[in-house]
């Protein structure tokens, strides 16, 4: 019987010092509070939001950025970036530069990626 009641006060311990963190989290990532946070750095830093949308249809440009945007919705055409972030509904913030040049597609406008990363 004593080792009985040893073994679960020694289960229960290591149960109790497993579960024991400052914040609960279901391992996901940052809750969205943090991403709040995050996004409002991000833009103070002078960064944009946006979304990566691939496209194979004869004249348009093959990668886009969809600009987040509450008011109204934008496309930009980035001539420079990298393959890493080609990937249809990547989640990106960048930085870019306008460009003045002919647009290769309709629906976008030219851009150059000044700085780029993945989003959240």
């Amino acid at each position: 019987m004593t080792l009985f009641r040893t073994l679960f006060v020694l289960l229960s311990i290591t149960i109790v010092s497993c579960n024991s963190g400052s914040k609960a989290t279901n391992g996901d990532g940052p809750d969205k509070e943090e991403l709040a946070m995050i996004a409002k750095k991000m833009k103070e830093a002078g960064f944009y939001s946006g979304t990566v949308m691939y496209s194979d249809a004869e004249g348009d440009c093959p990668y886009t950025i969809d600009v987040d945007s509450d008011d109204y919705t934008y496309l930009l055409d980035p001539i420079n970036m990298d393959e890493k972030y080609q990937k249809d509904g990547a989640k990106i913030w960048f930085k870019f530069a306008g460009l003045k040049m002919m647009n290769r597609c309709e629906k976008a406008n030219p851009i150059s990626i000044v700085e780029i990363q993945d989003r959240m």
